[in-house]
């Protein structure tokens, strides 16, 4: 009976969590009227590709699918990357003010980001990089939460037995990293990665600030389909749609990843 009860809370999670989802599809497969009728439809309709084809026509929806990708990706890798190495020297390496330097980066995540907003943008402007790709990825290459979460991790799950073995045969700090400590670190990097990934696609306040309408993100695209006089309900939520996709095959690829470090831990344990 427990059992049961236990699937049974797991599938209404599941459908109450798919559902919205499942609905926008079937709202952007149809036309506006869809909306207005009683009862609501349930299953999708036959327009998904044309309105899909307006949302392509009405804002440069695939220069913003390509810009939002290569930004998120960009971004996601570095604060993998750095944020492991920063990792590894708070949590394994030893030298003169170590837990000050911890402190003072993990204080910096209690600063709003929105304070930040103006002195960046001045700094953007006096170096040129305003309407760029460079303006959205070069400040967000580490972040403060990456450094911690790694630090945390890797204290726990990185035997310093390894690490010293791997000194007495000779391995320098460097080789250290790339062959003990990444390997180790990846199902951590992993969901780092995936919620970097999926913060930086839907990241819109900063994008809409340093970006020109031209050459916009997925985000910014999405609030100029609605931004008309008369919204056009089907038209946003089929942008919506096709900007998500990205994220979910994200997250179903870093989930194997995810699953199969876990899963060598536990055989090596």
């Amino acid at each position: 009976m427990r059992r049961r009860l236990t699937y049974l809370t797991l599938l209404a999670v599941a459908f109450f969590s798919v559902f919205p989802l499942y609905y926008s599809v079937v709202v952007a497969s149809r036309h506006n009227s869809a909306l207005a009728e009683v009862p609501p439809p349930l299953l999708p309709g036959g327009n998904f590709f044309a309105n899909v084809a307006r949302v392509f026509d009405t804002v440069p929806f695939a220069m913003a699918l390509l810009n939002s990708f290569l930004v998120a990706g960009s971004i996601a890798v570095a604060v993998m990357f750095f944020s492991t190495l920063a990792g590894f020297a708070f949590a394994k390496l030893s030298f003169r003010g170590k837990n000050i330097l911890l402190l003072i980066t993990v204080a910096t995540m209690m600063v709003p980001a929105q304070l930040g907003i103006i002195p960046l943008y001045m700094l953007m402007v006096k170096i040129e990089w305003t309407g760029s790709m460079y303006a959205l990825v070069v400040p967000a290459l580490v972040n403060a939460f990456g450094v911690f979460f790694m630090t945390q991790y890797l204290s726990r799950a990185l035997p310093t037995e390894l690490l010293e073995a791997g000194r007495v045969d000779g391995a320098t700090t460097w080789r250290l990293f790339w062959h003990v400590v990444l390997p180790t670190a990846r199902p951590a990097a992993a969901v780092l990665g995936m919620l970097t990934f999926m913060s930086a696609w839907n990241d819109y306040f900063w994008p809409l600030v340093v970006l020109t309408p031209e050459n916009p993100t997925v985000q910014v695209a999405l609030s100029t389909l609605a931004s008309g006089y008369v919204n056009d309900y089907v038209l946003g939520l089929a942008g919506t749609a096709v900007g998500t996709l990205p994220l979910i095959l994200v997250f179903i690829l870093l989930g194997e990843q995810i699953i199969g470090g876990i899963m060598q831990g536990a055989v090596k344990g």
